[in-house]
């Protein structure tokens, strides 16, 4: 069974009531494990670097310091997905974030798009040792492969197929890279979906993403950078439990020759060999005289020609499913 991620990012804008909350609706809704975005604004960002276009409330240093945690909030937001049953997962935009999250206790890191390239980022997660999960978002495969290079020298490596667009259409998701990823690197895939709606992560679920990332909301009407382009607990609950459905079917391989399931389905629907007519002892047996009706544990409808041109060893009545002793 595959792993579904409620990203809560910095959805919670700022509110840690509304982060605790947050957590608690995920894991009601059936998430794994929730995600954060750990941000120290000084140590990763200069005071006149742009904000992205699809959020551009304020600037960004002021939007990272009014949405930080300190210390002890993160450890009890760790503390809140451990009492509902949640992984808690966060991704570190600076090597001081980094060791904020050890100091918390992270069970896992997640390396946001725009940190694919930084090289020391990375290698600074792989001494942790810890599960990481790489999202490729704005990256070429030159980049991944040095990202990938970096991180497998740590812990377990998750690679997901990811398009750093908000929101994503559907010609730009990129489900063919999912295969192209698992060939490339011997690794776990999976898929964070900057999508609206469920069709692009069902579709990587079937194409073997194991892995499956979700922006998660209150309310697409929140303010910030991330709620207009989540989804909102009504759909994620429905969104979890299609991706349970469908890593249910693809991990239980069905044999089409193997037919016990259906034995009772095919007598009931299936179709017998019977006679269409009353026919006279001795008759041999035309196509014409032959029907074919339900129940199916007769001859076979199948096997009508192998009757033709047989003699019948008694009299039958119209309707009579036939049977080799019928015939001489």
């Amino acid at each position: 069974m595959g792993s579904i991620i409620a990203e809560i990012g910095s959805v919670h804008d700022g509110s840690f009531g509304n982060a605790i909350k947050l957590v608690e609706a995920a894991a009601a809704c059936g998430a794994d494990t929730v995600k954060f975005q750990t941000h120290i604004a000084e140590a990763e960002t200069l005071a006149d670097a742009p904000m992205p276009a699809y959020f551009t409330g304020e600037p960004r240093m002021a939007y990272f310091r009014r949405t930080t945690f300190t210390p002890a909030q993160w450890r009890e937001l760790r503390a809140a997905c451990a009492r509902v049953g949640v992984r808690f997962l966060s991704s570190p935009f600076s090597l001081e974030a980094v060791d904020l999250l050890e100091e918390v206790g992270v069970e896992a890191y997640k390396i946001a798009s725009g940190e694919v390239s930084n090289l020391p980022l990375l290698e600074k997660i792989a001494t942790t040792g810890k599960p990481v999960l790489l999202s490729s978002g704005m990256s070429n495969w030159a980049e991944l492969d040095a990202a990938v290079a970096a991180l497998r020298k740590g812990g377990p490596l998750t690679i997901l197929q990811c398009a750093s667009a908000y929101p994503c259409p559907p010609e730009g998701v990129g489900l063919n890279v999912i295969g192209e990823m698992r060939t490339r690197y011997a690794i776990p895939v999976g898929f964070s979906d900057h999508t609206h709606g469920s069709a692009a992560a069902f579709a990587a679920a079937a194409l073997g993403a194991r892995v499956i990332e979700k922006h998660f909301t209150f309310s697409r009407l929140m303010y910030g950078s991330d709620a207009a382009n989540g989804m909102e607990p009504a759909d994620f609950r429905a969104f979890c439990q299609g991706l349970r459905d469908i890593w249910t079917m693809t991990s239980h391989p069905v044999d089409k020759d193997d037919l016990s399931a259906f034995r009772d389905m095919k007598r009931i629907f299936e179709k017998s060999v019977v006679s269409a007519h009353f026919m006279t002892e001795g008759h041999v047996l035309t196509e014409a005289d032959l029907a074919f009706k339900k129940p199916g544990d007769g001859i076979p409808a199948a096997g009508w020609r192998e009757l033709v041109g047989r003699k019948l060893r008694r009299a039958l009545p119209a309707d009579h499913k036939l049977s080799l002793d019928d015939l001489v």
